[in-house]
């Protein structure tokens, strides 16, 4: 494989404040990757400087080839993009948002109305493309910025939280699209607070807190190098004391998260057992997943 993005000590602060802290990360073609992290944990920040919109303080960037910021616009040729935030202009059709966005690109008319139709279809726009951007649900913009990204072809998207407040059957049609994506080839760089998309989508996770990257590898790779193999939330009138009991028993890591408690173990069968004698308890005894590492290393308390 070769590297469509190579990132290595990169920096960016906001006077005092160090927002980037010497990140490092290899993107492989056909492959993706996903950056996580809690808020303010400098992931956008990080997707801007790739992209050259924002100016590193040190630290090199490569991208489709091309050193950034050097060659930002170059490279950004071969790169589409989902921002956060939707920024579809609200005076054009949704036809109309992907051809004036495709001029940007150099595009002819005629190759980006040869290509409409085929995006529109890949989004499941099919039928709404004269229709102004104020009568499309929040997933139908979401999916015709989808679609926005790739009118120039790109060999790779960058996707910052792409399903964000999406409801649970727009947000299954998009990882259906993503994964054809990717069949296609393309490569991706995506950022996400939903454990299960990062799971489902990604070769490689960058857990980043901080400015940093503080663990990679394969999803499966991370749950078994941080996690014991097995969990049981507990919950239910009297957990607290069951917790306090819990915890001395050196069989299983105990951590109590508001009215929960979970236990951590390699074998849960002498947890389940006692749990059986508990009337007032109720619990849920399942595999370690992603966000019980994301949890692990970046902490439970809220981050605003």
């Amino acid at each position: 494989m070769t590297s469509v993005l190579s990132v290595r000590d990169l920096r960016k602060s906001y006077g005092a404040h160090e927002v980037v802290r010497g990140v490092s990360l290899t993107v492989e073609r056909g492959q993706c990757f996903g950056l996580l992290g809690p808020n303010g944990a400098g992931k956008t920040t990080t997707l801007r400087l790739c992209l050259g919109l924002t100016e590193p303080d040190s630290g090199s960037i490569e991208l489709a080839g091309e050193p950034v910021p050097q060659r930002a616009r170059q490279a950004r040729i071969r790169v589409g993009v989902v921002p956060q935030m939707d920024n579809l202009d609200p005076d054009f059709t949704a036809r109309e948002n992907l051809l004036v966005y495709g001029r940007y690109f150099g595009r002819t008319d005629r190759d980006i109305v040869e290509r409409i139709p085929r995006l529109l279809e890949f989004a499941g726009l099919s039928g709404r493309g004269d229709s102004r951007i104020q009568a499309l649900s929040g997933g139908m913009k979401r999916r015709l910025t989808l679609a926005r990204a790739l009118v120039n072809d790109p060999d790779v998207i960058f996707l910052d939280e792409p399903t964000s407040g999406l409801d649970p059957q727009a947000r299954h049609l998009i990882w259906e699209r993503l994964k054809q994506l990717l069949a296609q080839g393309k490569t991706i760089l995506l950022t996400t607070h939903f454990m299960e998309e990062a799971e489902r989508m990604c070769h490689r996770i960058g857990i980043m807190d901080q400015g940093r990257i503080i663990s990679e590898g394969t999803p499966r790779a991370l749950i078994e190098q941080h996690i014991e193999p097995e969990v049981v939330e507990v919950y239910g009138d009297g957990v607290d004391e069951w917790c306090r009991r819990a915890a001395s028993d050196s069989a299983s890591r105990v951590e109590q998260s508001g009215e929960t408690v979970f236990c951590y173990s390699s074998d849960a069968r002498p947890v389940l057992a006692r749990l059986e004698a508990e009337r007032n308890l109720r619990y849920l005894h399942r595999p370690a997943n992603l966000e019980d590492v994301f949890l692990k290393l970046t902490g439970r308390e809220l981050r605003d």
